[in-house]
């Protein structure tokens, strides 16, 4: 395509930009600030996707020409949404919740062009071990885990250690549903590998 627009990554997520440079995309990255409030009444497993979709409006005023990529990750244990930890005490308690259970990971991303908009999420089931106490002073100490939803990323030591099972996307775990993304991304707006 000729007149395909710059592919922008709209994502502070040094995780979701190592990602969609991995899947062989010339993109951009561009930031704004952003209030990730939703209503108290949506279902856990739809606040994702209905995020991204909220990023991506916010962003399509700014570059009206662009193709605009934008993703929210949520963890969800007992029909809790689990955020970002604010503090050392807030990562030990999101982290004694999921401790020996099976939480969800839900991943939405909204693809949009001036012509159209494409949004969808994708859910994986993440099983952890028991995380003793002195396990998790020594995570939160050593990788600080406060940027992450749920205060943990699967691809640093806790994951390593103490996640014994996953069912669906290691990617959708670390942020970005990269099976679904590229699919999106190819057929539905025409994007063309970085050659």
């Amino acid at each position: 395509m000729s007149s395909i627009p710059t592919l922008i990554l709209a994502s502070n997520s040094p995780r979701r930009q190592q990602l969609l440079k991995d899947l062989g995309f010339d993109f951009e990255v561009f930031t704004r600030d952003f209030d990730e409030s939703f209503p108290d009444e949506l279902p856990a497993m739809e606040v994702a996707e209905y995020l991204a979709i909220k990023k991506n409006k916010n962003y399509r005023e700014l570059r009206p020409q662009d193709l605009i990529i934008t993703s929210d990750t949520t963890v969800i244990c007992e029909n809790h949404v689990l955020n970002k930890a604010a503090d050392k005490t807030e990562a030990r308690n999101m982290l004694s919740m999921l401790s020996g259970k099976t939480h969800q990971v839900v991943s939405g991303v909204c693809v949009s062009s001036p012509e159209k908009n494409i949004s969808f999420s994708d859910s994986t089931a993440v099983t952890f071990d028991i995380i003793t106490e002195q396990e998790m002073n020594y995570y939160i100490d050593h990788f600080k885990p406060f940027d992450k939803a749920g205060a943990y990323g699967i691809q640093e030591w806790i994951g390593m250690a103490k996640i014994s099972a996953i069912s669906g996307s290691y990617f959708t775990v670390m942020g970005l549903p990269t099976h679904r993304l590229f699919k999106v991304l190819t057929e539905d707006f025409g994007y063309q590998l970085n050659t």
